[in-house]
């Protein structure tokens, strides 16, 4: 392996630091490296073309108070597969809050753990005011750009794919009615579309746009919801957009004190809205269906007079405003899928009727679901799951989802060895939805290193067929991405 340190950044994290989230799987790093001429264990497909993108994460300095790893900063790790070779790549993503806290040698934003007058700084972003927009969240590419976001609303930062060369941030010429973008924003391969909404905390209204292939504004709709919510995904068919306004929402009485507590009403059903991806808040269509918060979902597509959903339901959504079995670091319990418990789910929207129809799809914990990029939008039968690690956020197995056959099929981690979300890269001229390949970033804690996986899309239990050595052990994370070099 050939490695190049291209930077390290200063931390003030303590050197004996017990916090979950600072160690062990989550424990930073703080240098940049470019390498290549890789160590591979087995041997990278030829057919592998493109590149593995993800978002990590990353505890810089220590709280004002309290730390929640939802507001770590953003790593990007680029990996860039041809010819059956493999480069990599890692940089934080040079966000305003990020380089304000790097010249202050401190932590400026109050966490979303604490109270927002904690913070020092004079002004922040997100949709509840006075956070850090650390782009740390999410990554994918539209238009040949890789782009970070938080999932609180922010800015989306703009990076090269490959070289993770810093390209500023991406505002198409508008402001969002100041709502900045949350983190989900999708982009259809068919028309080459990037589709998002954004929200503030006192606003009645859910925002909801589309980006053309060109990079312009198309659409931007005011879409009237029940009140203020915070969905955290969306999704799409051909003709349809998909937003969710959530059982599980801000406390009203918590708010008034100006605190941040979600609060699971149970006797208010799970709604959502379909609107015409370029309609009107007149065309928007409500759907109700059963009480839950959905984190994630997996993909739409139409079937006749039916919208099928495909995502997750949360049987215990009332965890994300309980407490924790850890009373130092409290708050962080329902991070775990399990505490959630959060499985796959299908909802069908007759617009005809008017009715929703739902129905699990599996009894297995799971979560973080990719499915074959080329069928965002239209009908899937695959999906790759997730499955999370008891007590904690993270993940320490995959599960292959034949939705067709219900079947499911499983690759289990050794311990203390965790899996990142594996995005599904189809390979070269492929012939079928998973006739393609796997790619997951491992961190190995009892042996204090990194790998990516390259595994078989079409069998991942039989194991990597490469297992790529990375310059240093990295942090888990959360989302993923993978862009075919074209």
């Amino acid at each position: 392996m050939k490695v190049q340190t291209v930077a390290t950044y200063r931390s003030d994290l303590p050197v004996d630091d017990d916090h979950p989230y600072r160690t062990g799987a989550w424990r930073p790093q703080h240098t940049e490296y470019d390498a290549w001429d890789l160590d591979v264990i087995g041997k990278i497909p030829e057919d592998l073309t493109g590149t593995y993108l993800r978002n990590t994460e990353t505890a810089v300095f220590q709280p004002i108070k309290r730390y929640h790893p939802f507001e770590g900063d953003a790593m990007i790790h680029s990996i860039t597969f041809g010819g059956g070779e493999a480069r990599y790549a890692n940089r934080f993503v040079k966000t305003e809050g990020f380089l304000a806290e790097q010249q202050a040698g401190r932590a400026l934003w109050a966490g979303i753990a604490e109270h927002p007058s904690n913070a020092i700084a004079e002004h922040g972003w997100g949709a509840r005011g006075m956070l850090k927009d650390a782009a740390s969240t999410d990554v994918i590419v539209h238009r040949g750009e890789a782009l970070a976001s938080y999932y609180q609303c922010g800015e989306l930062y703009r990076l090269d794919p490959v070289t993770l060369e810093d390209r500023s941030v991406s505002k198409w010429g508008i402001e969002y009615s100041g709502r900045g973008v949350a983190a989900h924003p999708k982009v259809d391969p068919h028309t080459g579309e990037l589709l998002f909404f954004n929200y503030l905390r006192d606003d009645l209204n859910l925002g909801y746009g589309v980006i053309d292939a060109d990079g312009e504004l198309s659409t931007y709709v005011e879409v009237p919801f029940p009140g203020p919510r915070q969905p955290h995904d969306m999704a799409f068919t051909e003709n349809w957009t998909i937003l969710n306004a959530p059982s599980l929402y801000w406390n009203v009485e918590a708010r008034a004190a100006g605190y941040f507590v979600n609060t699971f009403h149970e006797d208010e059903p799970l709604r959502f809205a379909l609107i015409p991806r370029h309609g009107s808040a007149a065309e928007v269509r409500w759907f109700e269906a059963d009480p839950t918060f959905i984190l994630h979902l997996t993909n739409a597509y139409e079937d006749g007079d039916e919208v099928v959903l495909d995502g997750f339901f949360e049987h215990n959504p009332g965890v994300w405003g309980g407490g924790s079995s850890n009373p130092k670091y409290p708050g962080f319990d329902a991070l775990a899928i399990e505490a959630m418990d959060a499985r796959a789910h299908r909802w069908r929207f007759n617009l005809r009727t008017g009715q929703t129809t739902e129905a699990p799809t599996s009894e297995r914990c799971s979560e973080f679901s990719m499915i074959n990029g080329q069928h965002a939008g239209r009908r899937h039968r695959y999906s790759y799951n997730a499955l999370g690690v008891p007590g904690m956020f993270a993940f320490n197995g995959l599960l292959k989802h034949d939705l067709d056959a219900g079947t499911e099929e499983v690759l289990e981690a050794p311990p203390g060895v965790f899996l990142s979300e594996a995005p599904m890269a189809p390979r070269d001229n492929s012939t079928a939805e998973d006739d393609g390949y796997l790619l997951t970033f491992v961190s190995d804690v009892p042996n204090d290193r990194s790998e990516c996986w390259v595994l078989d899309a079409s069998c991942p239990s039989d194991g990597p067929l490469a297992r790529i050595s990375l310059p240093e052990r990295i942090s888990s994370g959360t989302h993923s991405t993978w862009a075919p070099a074209t």
